[in-house]
This record gives structure tokens, sequence and C-alpha cells, in this order.
């Protein structure tokens, strides 16, 4: 027989701790938005109780007032219309029953006339003249009324209906209508305070919908992506609101992140990758530099032509190998900036390019002894990477065979000169044009590392310069450079 705890304990399991409960209400935390919203919630409920309940209770307030003036004036026309005015005790005190006053007096040109005699009060009556606009007055009324003491009588002057005259005035006791507009009150802050509950909840209910949900949403979004970037986020709504926008814009950067976090791990592999051969890459260089020495012993024409060459090749490998530091990481040494003569410059980079007549050639457009003030190392990978990926562009379009020019011109503008490195390859596809200078974003299909580009956009940034893509297309591809003049 199943006992009383393991009952409690199954209907637990089922529903959940309440922490689980607050938390699928919203209110898992004491500073939740949804706690403040319910507290903002009930703050407007109660204002729009005061702004119910006190204008009814003026109103019910006046409306006694006015109804016991009228029956008090035509009590009086009753008591006028007997012959000099004689009204016998006994019906005057009928008539007063009838309107509920102690005393009616009236107004005319001036003149008091007491037609129905006040009895001796213990306190003075506090006077309304309901003939006055007076708004505030009336708001304050009943609640004087209301906590007022229990003998307090009230004097009320009004404009005469029925009758002619100044004005009439009435003596009546306020406990009556005290206890009328404690009942009204009380029936008035029954129904308010229902209406109100009744509109605060829908609207508490709407917000929670339209606004608590969607940040919950988006709030789930951020912890899971603070947990675990790499894990698939939900897909944003179609909503096209603000809400909509910040969901969508959330998740677009979310994405980049990924994609930043993505690019730094493959930069720490190839960091590692290259932090384990560079040792051996330092010797292998250094036994091809100790080969080219002797080559240079040789007789042969041609190897004398291409010694020079050669030797500035190892020289620059030799150099970069020395600039890559532990763990993998390269660290371009400050620029050593010089007046360097530019076709020089790019005749030396065409050629370690593999710019050759026979295929993908050169074709030079520059002013005469035109110069920029540069690193001649640094100017030289940025012009090889450009002109590199140029050639390559070309000779990977089928319908080329190999063949194309890459040209180069240069104008100088102010103390700058704008170098251009114009190609008539296939062009970069629209989808990579955007992201071509980020790491690891390649134009080719295959082969390269992503990050020719990248390096070059930072050594003409250390140089007090700029690169950037200035048109590609069918037609080809333009680059401009620009440094310092």
């Amino acid at each position: 027989m199943t006992g009383p705890r393991a009952l409690l304990s199954d209907l637990r399991g089922r529903l959940g701790a309440p922490a689980d409960w607050r938390e699928r209400l919203g209110f898992h935390a004491p500073d939740a938005l949804a706690w403040r919203l319910l507290l903002l919630t009930f703050a407007f409920t109660a204002v729009v109780e005061v702004l119910i309940v006190a204008p009814s209770a003026a109103s019910f307030h006046e409306r006694w007032l006015l109804d016991r003036l009228q029956s008090a004036e035509l009590a009086s026309v009753g008591v006028e219309a007997l012959p000099y005015s004689a009204v016998e005790d006994e019906t005057a005190n009928q008539l007063l029953a009838i309107g509920g006053v102690q005393a009616v007096v009236v107004g005319d040109q001036g003149v008091r006339r007491l037609l129905l005699q006040a009895p001796n009060l213990p306190r003075t009556p506090e006077l309304i003249d309901l003939r006055r606009d007076r708004p505030v007055t009336r708001l304050i009324d009943p609640w004087r009324t209301l906590f007022g003491h229990p003998d307090r009588s009230i004097r009320v002057q009004a404009r005469p209906r029925y009758r002619s005259g100044d004005f009439i005035e009435i003596l009546a006791p306020a406990e009556p209508l005290k206890q009328e507009l404690r009942t009204f009150l009380l029936n008035s802050l029954l129904t308010s305070l229902l209406i109100s509950l009744v509109a605060g909840g829908l609207l508490y209910a709407g917000l929670a919908v339209l606004v608590l949900q969607p940040l919950r949403r988006v709030t789930r979004s951020i912890e899971r992506f603070a947990r675990d970037p790499e894990a698939p986020g939900d897909p944003p709504g179609d909503r096209h609101d603000e809400i909509g926008r910040v969901e969508r814009e959330l998740s677009r950067m979310q994405e980049e992140v990924r994609q930043s976090l993505r690019s730094r791990a493959r930069l720490v592999a190839l960091g590692e990758a290259v932090a384990k051969i560079n040792h051996d890459l330092r010797n292998m260089l250094t036994s091809a530099q100790m080969a080219s020495e002797r080559l240079a012993a040789s007789p042969d024409p041609q190897v004398a032509k291409a010694l020079p060459r050669l030797e500035r090749a190892l020289g620059r490998a030799a150099a970069l190998s020395r600039n890559v530091l532990e763990y993998g990481r390269s660290e371009e040494p400050p620029p050593q900036t010089a007046r360097l003569p530019l076709a020089a410059a790019v005749t030396a980079a065409a050629e370690d390019a593999g710019l050759t007549p026979d295929g993908v050639r050169l074709v030079k457009s520059l002013p005469a002894r035109c110069t920029v003030s540069a690193d001649p190392e640094q100017l030289h990978r940025i012009l090889v990477n450009l002109m590199r990926n140029a050639r390559q562009a070309i000779e990977g379009d089928a319908g080329r065979a190999g063949r194309g020019t890459v040209r180069v011109g240069a104008e100088v503008r102010d103390a700058e000169c704008a170098l251009r490195i114009a190609d008539d390859g296939p062009g970069i596809p629209p989808r990579l044009s955007d992201r071509l200078f980020e790491a690891f974003v390649s134009g080719r299909a295959s082969g390269g590392s992503g990050l020719g580009l990248t390096i070059s956009r930072e050594l003409a940034e250390l140089n007090g310069g700029s690169l950037a893509l200035v048109e590609t297309g069918p037609g080809g591809t333009v680059f401009e450079l620009r440094l310092p003049n």
C-alpha cells in the first residue's frame, strides 16, 4: 500500500521543484523582469482604482445632497402654499422627514427666510455651496464626510429649481450620508477592483506573450551560447518588430563569433604546426644556402644568372623563419622604411610571383622615377601575394590555356602613391568579395590557405598605407595598394 510520503514524492517528481515552476513562469529571481512587470501592473491598477473611485465618490456625494435639496425645495413650496405660511408642528415634522433635512432656508433679494425651524445642534454645521465651481473641494468633501465626527451636520446651498429666489439652503445630518457613502464606496471599490484586476491581468498576459517569452528565448540563447558557443542556437523568429530584429541580430552576431572562434582554432592549429616544423625548416634553409654558395663557383652562365634570385629567395625565407615565435605565432617586425624605386620592386616581385612573357605576363604603367616609402621586404611580400593570386586565378580558368595579363599602374596623389594591380582573370565570387581579407577565406576553389590577403593588408597598414579590393567581375579583379610617397 502506497503511503502519503510516497505519493507526495511522486507528485513532486511529476510537477518538478518549486524553482522549476518559478523559472517556467518567469519568476525565478527576485529582480526578474516578470516580477517588475507584475509589480508595475499592480501599481497601475491601484492608480486606476484611485482615478475611478475618487470621482465616483464625489459624484455620489453631490448627487445625494442635490436630492435632499430638491426634496426640501418641494417641501418649501408646499409650506408657502398654506395660508399665512402657517404649518403645524406635526405637518412640519412630516415634511422634514420626507426631505431628510433638519431646516430649510430660502434667500431672495438678500433676505433669508427660515421656512422649517432648525433644532439645537451640538456642533456648528459645515457649509457646502454647490453654486460654486470647486472641483478640488468636491473631490475632498466625500472623504471629510466619511471620516468626519459622528455629530457632524452639513449646510448645503444651491440655486432653486422649482421656485424663485437667490438660493435655497438646507441643514442635514452627515451620518445618513456617511452610511450610504460607505456602502457606495465598498460596492464601487469591489467592482472597480475586479475590473482593474481583469484589465491588469489581461495586460500582463499580453505583455508576457509579446515581450517576456521572446526575451526569455533571447536570454536562454545567450546563456546557452556562453556555455557552449559551438552548440546550434534556436532559429530567430519571423517577427518584424524590435524584438524580432534583436533575435535576428543576436543570431547573426553569434554566428560571427562562431566563425571567429573557428578561425582562431585554425590559427592555433596552424601555429602548432609551424612551431613543429620551424626548427627543421631552419636546418633545410641553412643547407640550401650552403648549396647556393657552392653554385657560385659554377662557370655555367645560366646558373650565374639564376643564382641572385635564388639567394634572395633563400634570404627572405630564412628571415621569415627567424620571425616565427614560439607556439606558432608570427610577429611582424617593425618596418624599416626606406625610399624604394617602384619599378624595380614591381619587377622583382613579378619574377618571384611566376609571371613570364610566355604565360601570365606583366604589363607596367608607372610614372618615371616613382618611389614609395616602405619596408623593402614587406613591400615585396605584398606585391608577390597580389601577383601570385592573379596568376593562379588566370591559370585556374580552363578557357585561358594559362595565358593572361597582370597590369600594374601607379598614380601619385598628394603625399601617397596609389598602386593598382589588375588582372583579366575570371574574378572573385560575390559571396567571398565582402570577406576576402578575413583569415582562411580564399577566392580559389582549392589549394589556397586564405592568409595571403590578410597578411598583405596587415603589412600595408604597418607601413602606413592600405590595401583594398576596388572591383571584381568576369572582366577581372583590381586591387589598390596605397603607400606613403
